[in-house]
């Protein structure tokens, strides 16, 4: 009996094992989605070198729940001391946002970790152009393209691209398609017929991906080209350091020495009168020798407030082209592009679909939330489907929701059905007025987080299993009448806009 119960407390004791351990693991695998959307973030604020020097080395730790507190590791004491002087007050608001549990972001050096030395050019170990880590020939993964070395101190020879942000593999649709066009033009061998160019886009609509194609388009074309890659705030912390160690001089003669110069989120150099001076006359230097230039904002030079008139001609003068934010299609053909990375890994198409429609703010999200739901599948051994994806993509999906009601909807599909609207609760069965309500339902069920009971209670009271024959039956449609598919699209489109 003794022993019975000791083996029963043993089993016990291990489930309780397996189930904390896997606990352990699903909170890694949040907390390093987490980072993931952080550290895009970052990189997109402070320019890719700065990013890949400082924030791409970190390690996420521990969370402990109690007190708050997330730690957040770096390979040596230099670097670890660095990013908690410079970022650990935008470190810790980024994880708040993130993770409202997180109260303090500790930052140190990975314990037990084998100390990285330094390795340091000029005087100034602290400037980000002037500082490399020590690399071990993997740490960068090849991200960084070697370029022509511009001065002894100054900006470094690595113009750090991004080897996966390339003209293959961007994919292109009615709304990005003249930008995309207009950036590969800007690479060719022959002369552009317009300079500068300039890119418009929301966040996370492409323009970063499209410069940083055009940089690489341009290095394998011009093999021994000088590029440089950089964010406007980058060129200001560029400037300014410049302007205190007395090194103008230098630092005009290395600007200007580029072939192509692409300067990313110029809106962030608004108001600053000394580094918009400079950045007219580099303009008006390296057109008046045939460069190459390239900007990007996330609005149109004449929505630039506090940029001189001056800079705002040279910037408007060459092409502006818009990247619009993508359509359900291009979604679509972004996701199914993704998933070729993951094969042998099979997403439903319903999945595809889900994603597609409702994460539609920008791109990046929506890669992003599909990366984060395959990575989840394969950690737990789950199989990816509809409920996984809303059960852990909650966060993406509700600041992606548009707040569409069922009066809307019911509205909506009566106007387009030329049904009155009480027909939408009345108890009558005639084909004419049933199937416009069955679709009423199922746009209810896929637009709205309103559970099966609670959307029949908006059609008349009508019990749960009713809304889910309604719905069960408008997608069994779709898939053999081509009809009302064409229907029911429609409808999303009037109701999505």
């Amino acid at each position: 009996m003794v022993r019975g119960k000791a083996q029963g407390d043993q089993a016990a004791n291990a489930r309780r094992r397996m189930d904390e351990d896997v606990a352990e693991d699903l909170e890694a695998v949040n907390l390093a989605a987490d980072w993931a959307d952080i550290s895009q973030g970052l990189r997109k604020d402070l320019g890719h070198q700065l990013h890949s020097q400082w924030i791409k080395p970190v390690q996420v730790g521990s969370f402990c729940k109690e007190t708050g507190t997330l730690d957040l590791f770096l390979p040596t004491e230099f670097s670890a001391n660095w990013v908690a002087d410079r970022f650990a007050d935008r470190l810790s608001l980024a994880w708040k946002i993130a993770r409202s549990e997180v109260r303090h972001v500790r930052i140190s050096v990975h314990p037990g970790r084998r100390q990285l030395p330094e390795l340091r050019v000029g005087d100034n170990a602290g400037q980000s152009f002037g500082t490399f880590a020590a690399n071990d020939g993997d740490s960068m993964g090849g991200m960084a393209l070697s370029a022509d070395t511009i001065g002894a101190q100054g900006f470094t020879s690595s113009i750090g691209l991004d080897p996966s942000l390339t003209f293959t593999a961007f994919v292109t649709g009615e709304s990005n398609i003249l930008a995309y066009n207009a950036a590969e033009r800007m690479a060719k061998v022959e002369t552009p017929q317009f300079s500068p160019l300039y890119l418009k886009a929301a966040t996370g609509q492409g323009k970063t991906h499209l410069m940083h194609a055009i940089g690489h388009s341009y290095l394998a074309a011009h093999p021994r080209a000088r590029i440089f890659y950089c964010s406007a705030e980058r060129f200001m912390v560029e400037f300014v350091q410049a302007l205190r160690q007395n090194e103008m001089i230098e630092f005009k003669a290395r600007l200007r020495a580029f072939d192509l110069l692409l300067v990313d989120d110029i809106q962030f150099i608004i108001g600053k009168a000394a580094a918009q001076e400079e950045l007219l006359y580099t303009i008006d230097a390296l057109l008046a020798e045939g460069k190459r230039l390239v900007f990007a904002a996330d609005r149109a030079p004449q929505a630039l407030d506090g940029v001189e008139q001056r800079l705002l001609s040279r910037l408007s003068m060459g092409l502006v082209a818009d990247i619009q934010p993508a359509d359900i299609e291009l979604r679509r053909s972004i996701l199914d592009s993704k998933l070729s990375k993951f094969a042998p890994l099979e997403v439903p198409g319903d999945v595809i679909e889900f994603l597609a429609r409702t994460i539609n703010r920008n791109v990046r999200e929506l890669v992003g939330g599909l990366n984060k739901l395959i990575a989840y599948a394969q950690l737990t051994g789950q199989e990816v489907s509809l409920q996984l994806a809303e059960e852990q993509l909650t966060d993406i999906l509700s600041a992606n929701r548009k707040r569409i009601t069922i009066d809307e909807i019911q509205r909506t599909v009566c106007q387009f059905y030329r049904v009155d609207r009480a027909e939408m609760s009345s108890k009558r069965r005639a084909r004419a007025v049933v199937r416009p309500r069955q679709v009423a339902m199922y746009l209810a069920k896929v637009l709205t987080p309103r559970s099966y009971p609670e959307i029949g209670r908006k059609f008349g009271g009508r019990d749960h299993s009713t809304v889910i024959h309604a719905v069960r039956l408008i997608e069994d449609l779709r898939q053999r009448d081509a009809d009302m598919d064409g229907d029911v699209r429609s409808l999303l489109r009037q109701l999505e806009s």
